[in-house]
Order: structure tokens, then C-alpha cells, then sequence
């Protein structure tokens, strides 16, 4: 399995595309540390974009890489290898060049400005797990999406369809439902409604850590009073660790049964 993973983190490191994500998330950092002199809202806007952005660019890859590499995987399925340990190698290198662009893309330009020591770097710190956890589990999303989808159009549309009802309708749907119920006790609806929702999960783990209550919203505001700020970002964070294996195990299960 580790080098499948080497051989799938090397062919999409070099490519193009992993370049021009890494130069994005690099020029978005360095303009807005250069524009302000205040991290915890550069922190607040780079959590805007990371929150959209990383899952649309995971999804999209992971059902591209699949299909792309459809031929080579034929071919190691002909080799006495394990399957799961094919479909999990080229999953991890998957995963780890895009962790790679988006964690360079941050990095430099924080490391360039010199403010690693500067108070609010931990809340950094969340951003870039939070981004990263968002990297793993929509890469696992649109990997199983193509596994059950031979269809590369199917695949393609399923995969941006889920992005698309858990980062632009799912709070749209969840505000619905919170007004048309509002009679009646609502908070324990509301934080099983959000750990369905790993990008509302990220949101609340990042905001948190900032403590910026204007801008939690009602469940960032219920997971507060429910288990405070510390523990509401341990349970953010197990709940988000909770997602990223939901995926692995469906690729594992899934290629093991899977007719080629």
C-alpha cells in the first residue's frame, strides 16, 4: 500500500493542478496578510473560503483521479495485491497532495510575514485542521461516489451534488426547519442536524476557538451552552474524525465486493 500511496502522492504533486491550488490558497494568504494587519480576521476569511472551497477541490479531484486512473488500476488489480490496499494507497495519496498544496498555500505566507508567534496562531492552527479533516472526507466522498458510479458523468454530478447540499442548502434547509418548529425545543434537533454536516462542523470548531459569539449562529450558539467552548471543540473535532472514517471503511468495503 505504501507505494501505491508514494506512486499516486508523486503523479499529482507534479501536476499542474496541485501548482495551481497551492499558488491560489498562497496569493488569497498573502493578500489578505498584507491588507491587514489583524489575524483574527484574516483567520475569519480565509475560514470562508477554506470552508467552500477545500471540499469542492477534494471532491473534484477525487472522482477525476478515480477515473483517470482507471486503466493503472486494472492493471494492480491483476497484481497479488490486496485490493483494499490499492483503492486505500491512491485515496491517501489523494488526499496527502492536496493536504500538501493547501498546507504550503497557508504556511509561507504566515512564515513570510514572521507571525508564528503571534497570540491568535493557534486559532490558525484549527483553520488548517479544520481545512485539512475537509480535505479527507470529501476526497472519501467523491472516491466511493466513482467506486459505485461507473458513469463518469453520474460520478461527476453526485459529487458535486452532495458538495453542494452540505455547503449551500444544508443551512438554508436547517434555517427552514428552525422557523417552521420554532414552538417547540429545538436544541437537540439542532446539534444532531450539525454533526450531520461536517462543513458546519468545521465552522463551529473554528469559531470556538476564536470565541466570536456575532458570528456562531444558532447552533454555534447551542454547542456553547450545551458543552462550553472547550468541550464543544473536542466534540467538533471527534465528530469530524468520525466522518473522515466513514469514507475509508466504505472504500474498503466496497472495493472488496467490487466486480472490474
Amino acid at each position: 500500500m505504501l507505494k501505491i500511496l508514494k506512486y499516486a502522492f508523486f503523479d499529482l504533486i507534479r501536476s499542474r493542478w496541485s501548482y495551481t491550488y497551492f499558488l491560489f490558497y498562497f496569493i488569497i494568504t498573502f493578500s489578505l496578510l498584507y491588507l491587514s494587519a489583524d489575524l483574527s480576521k484574516v483567520i475569519i476569511s480565509l475560514m470562508n473560503i477554506i470552508l467552500v472551497l477545500s471540499p469542492l477541490i477534494a471532491s473534484i479531484f477525487g472522482v477525476i483521479y478515480y477515473y483517470n486512473s482507471r486503466e493503472f488500476t486494472e492493471l494492480l488489480l491483476a497484481q497479488p495485491i490486496k485490493r483494499s490496499n490499492i483503492f486505500i494507497g491512491q485515496y491517501l495519496g489523494l488526499v496527502f497532495s492536496l493536504t500538501v498544496s493547501l498546507l504550503l498555500g497557508l504556511l509561507i505566507p504566515f512564515a513570510i510575514y514572521g507571525i508564528f508567534y503571534n497570540s491568535e496562531i493557534w486559532n490558525f492552527v484549527i483553520l488548517i485542521i479544520a481545512g485539512v479533516f475537509l480535505t479527507f472526507i470529501f476526497a472519501g466522498f467523491s472516491y466511493n461516489i466513482a467506486l459505485h458510479n461507473e458513469n463518469k458523468i453520474k460520478g461527476f454530478g453526485f459529487a458535486i451534488l452532495i458538495w453542494l447540499l452540505l455547503a449551500v442548502a444544508y443551512d438554508g434547509i436547517f434555517l427552514l426547519a428552525l422557523v417552521t418548529f420554532s414552538d417547540y425545543p429545538l436544541e437537540k434537533f439542532a446539534l444532531f442536524a450539525t454533526a450531520l454536516n461536517p462543513i458546519d462542523l468545521s465552522r463551529i470548531l473554528i469559531l470556538l476557538k476564536l470565541d466570536i459569539s456575532a458570528l456562531m449562529g444558532y447552533t454555534g450558539a447551542v454547542f456553547n451552552n450545551f458543552f462550553g467552548a472547550a468541550k464543544g471543540m473536542i466534540i467538533s473535532g471527534l465528530s469530524l474524525f468520525f466522518w473522515t472514517i466513514i469514507p475509508l471503511a466504505m472504500i474498503i468495503r466496497k472495493s472488496s465486493k467490487k466486480d472490474f
